[in-house]
């Protein structure tokens, strides 16, 4: 492929083609972002990895605590932010293309009765969600702002906050945990706890996931738009669903055509 980026940069009027290397941070999110040093360190990476490449940039991956990886991207520290949502930090550059559909769903023990019905629910139970995410955009983010500071909402922080909370859940320590089916399905396997702990509702509607860039870079925007472009390249010769085969993970788009049928 070495071969092919000098000729894309004589082609393209809107690269600059000047080789950087991109850091991408998030807390492990796994599919959409695993371990740096695994073999296949999540899809979102696979594809960012895959598109820069070819424009000649390198991509440096390593994991921190969601709310620090948004906070030093948005000081221009870090480059970009992996698996956001809009609302997760609505002043930084997104792409117009998402690089994925996700939505919210209550977990809670298998013998355990309690369903999830609608956010007067929540009340009978202690939720554990993960400080500094965006869930739903909406009331479940406004009801874990109004009682994040009592025992209705618990907020775990850091690298492994997924497996804290589940681990809480496994003690009785919490009733539910809110979290992306993709992503809990994956932890539970890892835990060997699938069997331990049920899908007991969703809050709504699947939202868009991107890779966010820092409102502080000047090449954020040239970035964001190489990863629009390039998403829509790796769809048309197969790429993407290369990369996505290896988690076992369906092409969002392909998705949402079938549930509008």
């Amino acid at each position: 492929m070495k071969w092919f980026t000098p000729m894309l940069c004589m082609l393209s009027i809107n690269s600059t083609c000047q080789a950087d290397t991109i850091t991408l941070r998030a807390d492990e999110w796994f599919p959409v972002n695993g371990d740096p040093q695994a073999e296949h360190r999540g899809y979102m990476i696979d594809i960012a990895t895959k598109i820069w490449e070819s424009h000649g940039h390198s991509v440096d991956y390593q994991i921190m605590p969601w709310e620090r990886a948004i906070e030093e991207t948005r000081s221009g520290q870090v480059d970009c932010i992996v698996g956001a949502y809009v609302e997760d930090a609505p002043d930084f550059v997104f792409p117009t293309s998402a690089l994925g559909m996700d939505e919210s769903h209550f977990f809670s023990l298998s013998k355990n009765n309690w369903k999830f019905h609608g956010i007067n629910s929540l009340k009978q139970v202690r939720l554990g969600v993960v400080g500094g995410y965006a869930y739903d955009e909406g009331p479940l983010d406004a009801y874990i702002e109004k009682y994040e500071n009592s025992s209705r909402v618990q907020i775990m922080k850091g690298n492994n906050a997924l497996e804290q909370n589940i681990k809480k859940l496994i003690s009785g320590r919490i009733d539910s945990i809110v979290e992306s089916p993709m992503v809990m399905k994956a932890k539970l396997k890892k835990m060997g706890l699938h069997l331990d702990i049920q899908d007991v509702g969703t809050i709504g509607d699947p939202t868009p996931m991107y890779i966010a860039c820092s409102p502080q870079n000047p090449n954020s925007k040239e970035y964001v738009e190489q990863l629009s472009a390039g998403i829509d390249e790796l769809r048309i010769n197969g790429e993407l669903h290369k990369i996505l085969s290896h988690y076992d993970i369906d092409d969002w788009e392909v998705s949402i055509v079938s549930n509008n049928k």
